[in-house]
């Protein structure tokens, strides 16, 4: 199936695509029909430096990471996807040869996160039943082989999909699955994102401090592991929540530092989507003119990648960009191509948003049944997101995160308390056990000179008794832990070890009594 699809996809972008300058040589770069002088710079970079690493590869397993690096790291659909459909099938075809263990766990982790990469292909198309069929696909082999970091990747993805269609509980549900992994495990640019995407939910709750504070956590992260298109992320939505607080300077100062990012790592999405609230900040300082100029760059932008919800978004604000200059017709057409698109993609946040500039535009034109209409479907969508279920959802999440949070610390804590405790103890025990060694061979040594001092006989038996007892006492102290371990605390079968540990002892004990009553004779 997924071949197909490729082999479809190729066709179409074969017909509609640039018809300038030379496909690329397919036998060094593995797909057909490509054009390199369409990508950009950056890509162009990413995909010989990962075709070098292939050619030089001798294993199958070094081919799929080289390859692999096109599909993680470039931003370009037309080159990342098909290179990514290349894993997948190249990985297919070595699953069916039964690899050994250690190899088919490696081609399964691969496999899964091409899966999770399709998943999000389709979740930014606005196919949300295709991306959710790729991502819980992922997840079922991630389960099965224990790929803890994929897994909580895939979680985090399929909560940004419950996000996007206001299923505001199930995705806390997906978000908190995800980041207890990252934390238990470490994962830190897991746990930024899973932070990032928290604070968006309690952003949409109206919880703008909380929002604040997780995306300051996600950018602190971020920042630390210098994970630059995360941090990108978190910095513009540090300025949206600026903006919504009055504070447009530094809303623009925050998504200008996100937009130098996004295009240093040619990220055009994210690139959009700076370039739409930057105009959205113009727009609130007054300056229309320069809001119009950069919201019609994020849309033509969007609408080349194919980005759709993000082009719902940018008709909006161009129509209501319109709007406030009294250009209905032209706000007019933005607000229904903005509704058509929404209805298609069934986001009630989207679907809210154009309703909202669809009631303002009928209301000045007078025809008020229709602003009532739309303006009733507004608040329906709107309370959908935001709703009493909703709200005790992000409370509940905040409250679990925070338990859970200290549970793991309080975990941590106690593994490490337990840790020195045993180090002290191991410490104190070895120093003891030398300490009682030395004893014993004084003793021993004792006993070994008796015959050249003068002790009565039956005082030299009790010395080279008492030195037995005190071996035999040091070696069941030794042995108690292991007889504990195999005997498993049974007392009749301590019992037993101890007895062949002093039938061990006994014969030792008669064999130097009798050679110091011999020489006590002599």
């Amino acid at each position: 199936m997924v071949r197909l699809y490729f082999i479809a996809l190729s066709l179409f972008w074969l017909i509609s695509g640039d018809t300038i300058g030379q496909f690329a040589d397919q036998s060094y770069y593995l797909i057909d029909s490509l054009k390199l002088n369409a990508l950009s710079e950056n890509d162009r970079y990413i995909l010989d430096s990962a075709l070098t690493l292939y050619h030089k590869a001798t294993h199958d397993t070094d081919k799929i990471i080289a390859v692999n690096i096109i599909a993680e790291e470039c931003w370009d659909d037309r080159l990342w996807l098909r290179y990514n459909g290349w894993v997948y099938d190249y990985i297919e075809g070595h699953l069916a040869n039964r690899p050994s263990d250690t190899t088919n766990k490696f081609y399964l982790i691969a496999k899964a996160n091409a899966l999770n990469n399709f998943g999000y292909f389709y979740k930014y198309r606005g196919e949300f039943v295709k991306a959710s069929a790729y991502y819980n696909a992922s997840i079922n082999i991630q389960e099965k082989i224990g790929d803890t970091e994929g897994l909580a990747n895939t979680l985090n993805n399929l909560g940004a999909i419950y996000d996007n269609i206001g299923a505001v509980e199930k995705s806390f549900e997906y978000y908190d699955r995800s980041l207890i992994i990252n934390t238990e495990y470490g994962y830190n640019s897991g746990i930024a994102t899973n932070l990032n995407n928290i604070g968006g939910l309690h952003e949409d709750q109206g919880n703008i401090e909380e929002a604040l504070e997780y995306y300051f956590k996600s950018l602190s992260i971020d920042e630390k592991i210098k994970n630059r298109q995360e941090q990108a992320i978190t910095l513009n939505n540090i300025g949206v929540i600026y903006y919504k607080t009055g504070d447009f300077s530094k809303a623009m100062e925050y998504s200008r530092k996100s937009l130098n990012i996004r295009e240093e790592t040619g990220d055009k999405l994210g690139v959009s989507q700076c370039l739409n609230n930057i105009g959205f900040y113009y727009d609130k300082i007054g300056d229309n003119a320069k809001a119009l100029e950069y919201c019609i760059r994020s849309l033509k932008i969007r609408e080349d990648i194919g980005a759709k919800s993000a082009t719902a978004i940018s008709l909006y604000n161009i129509g209501s960009f319109y709007l406030d200059n009294d250009e209905l017709t032209n706000s007019m057409n933005y607000a229904n191509r903005c509704m058509t698109l929404s209805n298609q993609l069934g986001y009630p946040k989207l679907i809210g948003s154009a309703a909202s500039l669809l009631n303002r535009i009928a209301k000045k034109s007078g025809n008020f049944k229709e602003a009532l209409a739309m303006w009733e479907l507004h608040i329906q969508m709107r309370d959908s997101i935001k709703n009493k279920t909703n709200q005790k959802a992000a409370i509940r999440q905040q409250t679990k995160y925070e338990f859970e949070k200290a549970q793991l610390v309080k975990e941590q804590e106690e593994i490490e308390t337990t840790r020195i405790e045993a180090e002290v103890t191991a410490r104190r025990d070895n120093l003891q056990y030398s300490v009682i060694l030395i004893a014993i061979l004084v003793l021993l040594g004792g006993v070994l000179s008796l015959g050249f001092m003068k002790v009565s006989t039956r005082m030299a038996e009790g010395i080279t008794f008492f030195s037995f007892l005190i071996l035999f006492e040091f070696f069941l102290v030794l042995a108690d832990p292991y007889i504990d371990d195999w005997s498993g605390g049974a007392p009749g079968f301590k019992l037993l070890f101890n007895a062949g540990i002093a039938a061990l002892i006994f014969p030792m004990h008669a064999f130097f009594e009798a050679k110091l009553k011999r020489r006590l004779a002599k």
